[in-house]
């Protein structure tokens, strides 16, 4: 999904921000609650509720989520005094509330890459992007397990380069034996572990369609 407004493009599916065509860099949970609000614009989102989502099952005290916003703002040149994008609302919690347009699109993986998990005997096909493994019912990769949080982690599929990230979740991710606290590259055949649900990654380079061979008799 890729959604623009005055000059900026987000992009959920390359995880970029951009003005124009130059990227501007953010922190990945102050890219997550930025696409949380323009998602839900023009709803203004309680603090409560944006907690919940950007710290699944975490505490986190308000601070947290008031220096997310000031990271923003100052990314965007936005005024909280006079916001042209992201709106306070007192006591509550924030908005989006300038004009934007959304435009999706399939999201596939890289040509001559596949990515897939393996989970017991499901085999689920990553897309190009982000892709969140957890017990939310919006998650790209559904885990029904007491152990998993509702947004655990995520894998992000970026060209060539496939990623593991933790999204602050209860009981840990852990890959190769080892517990994660920052993006962390991924390889075909590593092992990942949520909670205590276990999960193999195959990343098939070079992937491409059986080519039918014409009867030689």
């Amino acid at each position: 999904m890729v959604t623009r407004f005055d000059g900026w493009t987000f992009d959920a599916d390359t995880h970029e921000l951009r003005s124009g065509s130059r990227r501007v860099d953010v922190t990945p949970k102050a890219f997550d609650l930025l696409g949380i609000l323009l998602a839900e614009r023009p709803r203004a989102v309680s603090k409560a509720e944006l907690q919940e989502r950007l710290w699944p099952q975490t505490f986190v005290t308000e601070s947290n989520l008031t220096k997310l916003m000031a990271e923003l703002r100052e990314a965007l040149g936005d005024d909280a005094r006079a916001p042209r994008y992201l709106r306070t609302v007192r006591g509550f919690g924030y908005a989006f509330s300038g004009p934007a347009q959304a435009h999706s699109g399939p999201r596939r993986p890289s040509a001559g890459m596949e990515c897939r998990l393996v989970w017991g005997k499901r085999e689920i096909v990553l897309a190009q992007g982000e892709n969140v493994l957890g017990r939310s019912e919006d998650a790209a990769v559904w885990i029904d397990a007491a152990s998993v949080s509702r947004r655990h982690a995520r894998i992000l599929v970026e060209g060539d380069r496939v990623f593991l990230e933790d999204l602050g979740s209860k009981n840990g991710t852990f890959l190769r034996g080892e517990r994660i606290s920052r993006r962390s590259p991924l390889s075909d055949g590593d092992n990942i572990c949520l909670g205590s649900e276990w999960i193999a990654i195959r990343i098939l380079r070079g992937a491409v369609s059986t080519k039918t061979v014409p009867d030689a008799r």
